[in-house]
């Protein structure tokens, strides 16, 4: 590829490979990595400013999954529901271990591989905060009993799990109160990919002013009263019910009483003929709920949808068949994309989507349900091994990459297994929904490197590689994943002091729907390159629970980019300075640039040395429009206190460049040289306006 740009760069410090993995993702340490996923959570603000110890092992791939819908939302001071992802993962087969872990303080992931029988009958083992309770593939089940979480408990995740059998044979059991999941007062709860069933009372209660709540992808069927809302006069409760399979329940399906926002949509409700079980009810907005029904299916329901005259209900795309009695709607409620972007899949594919697609699943995707994610199941994937001592179908990722079809129309995913994969890797623009993931339980253990830099020639002697043709990795196919591995380019720096050109890309991007998640990205100057096919063509890149390394414009291109729940870490100079410019943004006209949002900046380099971008004007192209916005996020003191600067003759202030909200000690207020967002202009610049009619998903 032909140089994309030319203008004076400094040099920066070589590198080289130490036991097996890249000096530099050893020598960033704590700054760079935190704890095992501990800077994405509530505490590792204050840690990523303050230092920590040295980082933990992380949590297997899938355990990083993040909740969607009112569960994603930051409130009552938990930035979103991750789990026990900051703690250890263990596995448990008793009762005794179970409850061990479920009620101790630190985190766990806690992974149930058996059938555990609860022991008296209905049971409810207490969890506290900060759990992730998961089962390993089908095989997790909770027989006789249930999960009980109470006043003050947050951020719990239970998924993929059979919660069943606590029935006494009494059909309306007033005496026996087992449900599969109780929350009294607990907020941030995702309850995900279960089986729920047959239990004496309620499969799920949310009561007491249990909030931020999402109930996704579960099948709930075979009860009585099974899933109730409320219990209280307040109406302060937010909870998000959707893509979940009601079959064979009689009652509360789900009864949302004083809910302040209830949020339904996709849901399949069905009440077969001639069984036991006749549904009384399905979806009821009581007391002063207000309820928005979206693209939901009822087949065969009683009364299938019922509001009280004081409740507010807007139901919109649901489609009934078979059903009779009350159908009703009315009021205003409120508009769910105000707190949280979702995708609707069309209410005709709902039935299909769910039968196949709720319940626990044999493997545990990686869903990373940040703002903007929706967990609809895909079309079992093509997967492709790598193994560098040849124990998979390929020992090197480009050779995978090549047996990908021309123009497949379903996604491949390659798995490549731990170790360094010294390779350039391209992904042409024939080959599209290309997934490429780590199987180690670190993102750290697998790594793609390169070390060539712009000024380099190349072998065959055609010239050299340029900026974009320097990339470690090049992506110009559509619909690309990344997930759990590293991405570095180590070019030596110091060692080539008197090269012409020591732009050295890791990552380059020139395609639209890109999802970068738990990925590390690494280099210098020019780590990541964030394009487009063409200036007139849109790319846009979605970047999540990762980390991205360098120092002089070291996230730059003309995509359209969201930076969601990352570290940008900063480095030193080859010399051993602290000086460099996070972004540089080439933006066309009329389009967004770079979204830096509830992330981390920081680094081991000396105070006020760094900007946050500059103008980018490639070619000299006035009619160019830059734009990096950085809100809600942590900047450390390299941060100068004048953020933006200008470069190559045009001025930062005639582009566009802001904060809002952002805290830590390089934050600052409002002036002339350090704009701020106004609250109606922040409202316009969240992840769901950049990434428009796109909501990054997984398999």
């Amino acid at each position: 590829m032909t140089e994309v740009r030319g203008r004076a760069r400094h040099r920066r410090r070589g590198k080289a490979l130490v036991i097996g993995a890249p000096a530099v993702l050893t020598a960033a340490g704590v700054l760079a990595y935190g704890t095992a996923f501990g800077v994405f959570g509530t505490d590792a603000r204050a840690g990523a400013e303050a230092g920590a110890a040295a980082p933990a092992p992380e949590a297997p791939v899938w355990a990083r999954a993040v909740a969607d819908g009112f569960a994603s939302v930051d409130a009552l001071g938990q930035k979103g529901t991750y789990g026990g992802r900051d703690g250890r993962t263990v596995t448990v087969r008793t009762l005794a271990d179970l409850e061990r872990y479920a009620t101790a303080p630190e985190p766990y992931v806690i992974v149930v591989a058996g059938t555990i029988t609860v022991n008296p009958t209905g049971k409810e083992i207490k969890v506290s905060s900060d759990k992730t309770i998961v089962g390993s593939g089908t095989s997790g089940h909770i027989v006789g009993g249930g999960f009980f979480l109470g006043q003050g408990v947050h951020n719990v995740i239970i998924r993929n799990l059979t919660i069943r059998d606590a029935y006494q044979g009494i059909w309306n059991d007033k005496e026996h109160d087992f449900d599969a999941v109780q929350m009294d007062g607990a907020h941030h709860v995702w309850i995900d990919h279960n089986d729920l069933r047959h239990m004496a009372d309620g499969l799920i209660d949310s009561r007491k002013d249990t909030t931020y709540v999402t109930v996704s992808w579960n099948r709930l069927g075979t009860n009585n009263k099974t899933f109730g809302i409320g219990w209280t006069e307040h109406v302060t409760a937010e909870l998000t019910i959707h893509h979940n399979w009601f079959r064979e329940t009689e009652q509360r399906n789900p009864s949302t009483d004083n809910v302040a926002r209830a949020h339904l949509y996709n849901n399949l409700l069905q009440d077969d003929p001639g069984t036991d079980i006749t549904s009384s009810y399905g979806n009821y907005a009581r007391g002063r709920t207000r309820m928005v029904l979206e693209n939901s299916v009822f087949q065969g329901v009683n009364n299938p949808v019922v509001k009280d005259g004081t409740a507010a209900l807007v139901q919109r795309g649901n489609v009934f068949s078979g059903t009779k009695g009350r159908n009703e709607s009315g009021g205003t409620a409120f508009d769910p994309r105000a707190f949280y972007p979702y995708t609707l899949d069309p209410a005709a594919e709902v039935p299909a989507l769910l039968r196949s697609g709720a319940g626990p699943r044999t493997t545990i995707g990686t869903a990373s349900t940040p703002t903007p994610a929706r967990t609809t199941p895909a079309a079992a994937p093509t997967v492709l091994t790598v193994a560098k001592d040849g124990s998979g179908r390929f020992t090197s990722v480009q050779k995978a990459v090549d047996a990908v079809p021309a123009g497949n129309s379903s996604r491949v995913v390659i798995r490549v297994s731990p170790g360094v994969y010294r390779e350039t890797v391209t992904i042409p623009s024939n080959k599209p929904q290309v997934t490429i993931e780590g199987t180690g339980g670190s993102r750290k253990d697998t790594v793609l490197v390169e070390g060539h830099a712009s000024g380099m020639t190349r072998p065959d002697g055609s010239g050299t590689y340029g900026t974009g043709g320097s990339a470690t990795v090049a992506v110009e196919a559509d619909d690309f994943q990344a997930r759990n591995l590293t991405i570095s380019n180590d070019f030596d720096e110091a060692a080539n002091r008197n090269l012409n050109g020591h732009q050295a890309v890791a990552l380059r991007t020139a395609a639209d729907r890109i999802l970068l998640d738990g990925v590390i990205v690494s280099g210098d100057q020019d780590t990541l390159l964030l394009d487009t096919a063409a200036k007139a063509r849109l790319g846009r890149v979605y970047v999540t629970g990762s980390y991205v390394i360098g120092n002089v414009d070291f996230v730059f291109g003309r995509a359209t980019a969201v930076i969601d729940r990352s570290v940008l870490t900063l480095k030193k100079r080859w010399d051993g300075t602290s000086a460099g410019y996070v972004t540089a943004p080439s933006t066309p006209a009329g389009r967004k640039g770079f979204l830096i949002t509830r992330s981390t900046v920081n680094g081991d380099v000396a105070a006020g040395g760094f900007f946050l971008g500059r103008p980018w004007h490639a070619g000299g192209d006035a009619t160019l429009s830059p734009q990096t916005t950085v809100r809600d996020s942590v900047l450390s003191a390299a941060v100068k206190r004048t953020p933006w600067t200008d470069m190559g003759g045009f001025s930062w202030k005639a582009d566009r460049f802001a904060e809002y909200r952002n805290t830590g000690p390089g934050a600052g207020p409002a002036h002339t040289d350090r704009p701020h967002l106004s609250s109606a202009e922040a409202a316009a610049q969240d992840t769901r306006h950049w990434l428009g009619d796109w909501n990054p998903r997984t398999p």
